[in-house]
């Protein structure tokens, strides 16, 4: 497939949610509508910045249907799937076949964790049975166990397996995993302040937090890193800074949605166990936008 579409910046979208915790369909189109006016290049729905562990199966079908129907410039969809049932996930596959998918983000199985061994059985069992391309979600502070180097080169190899998410904050791991993987396999940020010194060693690109926020400014400097010019990058990369710590100071997407309470677009609502963003965080976000 042409994978030249997940060059750029890709937005894990947040889900939206009323003050009665139902889903805020009309906080999620302006949200599409702001990152695609901020000329993001793809939409990554139902990850863990969308909270997919608190959202049922009707209304993931909801939420899907919602965003293909309302998408305006017809940006790629990339669909979050992941477990720690291996069953479980390409059951799941099934049920989403139809759907005008550019490709699923599978996150390493949590709780369970499996020996690596475990991880590329998991893995080659999802690719086997897909039929959209897969990219790796390794973030070990969320799964409690790390795709290494050598298990990323492995599964690199599966024609289904198109690119990993590296979370992992380990730069070593990452300009490994650049090193013994063939050109055309994605090596994609999953830690916006990290996402400008990733793609100074071949990183494409970033599925990010702050975009659902500041389109715009991470789109730009993903856009100029991936032209080459790392000067005017790092100019807007530092003024992202501030933003980067903003969106992780109450956990994620807690965070971001308080950003987006503060600029106007959400309600500041999420699903127990998560606990929404404190006052003193959404102004903090609001001297942030306003400075």
């Amino acid at each position: 497939m042409n994978t030249e579409i997940f060059k750029g910046t890709g937005v894990a979208l947040i889900t939206p949610f009323n003050k009665d915790l139902s889903i805020d369909f009309d906080g999620l189109k302006a949200v599409i509508d702001h990152v695609s006016e901020g000329e993001a290049d793809y939409l990554v729905i139902l990850g863990t910045t969308g909270e997919a562990p608190t959202i049922t199966a009707e209304e993931k079908n909801q939420v899907t249907e919602f965003v293909i129907a309302n998408n305006p410039r017809n940006l790629p969809i990339v669909y979050g799937l992941g477990g720690n049932s291996t069953k479980w996930v390409t059951d799941q596959l099934d049920l989403i076949k139809d759907y005008p998918l550019a490709a699923i983000l599978s996150l390493s199985p949590y709780y369970n964790k499996p020996s690596q061994a475990g991880i590329v059985q998991h893995y080659e069992a999802i690719a086997d049975a897909s039929p959209f391309p897969v990219i790796l979600y390794n973030v070990p502070a969320r799964t409690s166990s790390n795709i290494t180097t050598e298990t990323t080169v492995a599964l690199s190899k599966h024609p289904n397996i198109i690119g990993t998410k590296e979370a992992s904050g380990n730069l070593t791991q990452c300009m490994e995993i650049r090193a013994n993987t063939d050109e055309d396999f994605l090596l994609i940020s999953g830690d916006d302040a990290l996402t400008l010194p990733m793609m100074s060693f071949g990183c494409v690109g970033a599925i990010s937090v702050i975009a659902n926020l500041q389109p715009a400014a991470f789109s730009r400097m993903v856009k100029l890193a991936l032209a080459g010019d790392f000067k005017e990058a790092s100019k807007l990369h530092f003024e992202l800074l501030q933003g980067y710590e903003l969106v992780s100071a109450e956990g994620n997407p807690v965070s971001v949605k308080s950003g987006l309470d503060a600029f106007g677009l959400i309600q500041n609502t999420v699903r127990s166990p998560l606990y929404a963003g404190s006052k003193e965080l959404i102004r903090h976000f609001k001297m942030y936008l306003n400075k």
